[in-house]
């Protein structure tokens, strides 16, 4: 109970000799405290859920990127820019280089 106390209160061990008015403001100064608490915890439930509202958009972003990327056998060049790219043709495989 002495805990509860402040320092500006008379310093006796004995708690019957607390007047109601020493109680009322130990009472208030514990109410404002739990509100402190109860704000902070409103305000990082509020941080958790937006954390988890981007951190579910990136997972649909990687999701997406995922689903464009060829199959394993497929040996074209991946496009994950969305770009229209043509297909190479097999002929120019062929051609000798220059260089």
């Amino acid at each position: 109970m002495r805990e509860l106390i402040s320092p500006n209160t008379p310093s006796n061990t004995d708690s019957s000799s607390l007047t109601r008015e020493d109680l009322s403001a130990a009472i208030k100064r514990i109410a404002t405290k739990v509100q402190l608490i109860a704000d902070a915890v409103n305000g990082l439930c509020h941080d958790r859920a937006q954390l988890e509202g981007k951190i579910e958009d990136a997972q649909q972003r990687i999701q997406h990127i995922l689903s464009r990327l060829p199959e394993q056998s497929d040996g074209r060049q991946l496009n994950l820019l969305g770009q229209v790219v043509a297909p190479p043709i097999p002929e120019d495989d062929n051609e000798p280089t220059t260089h």
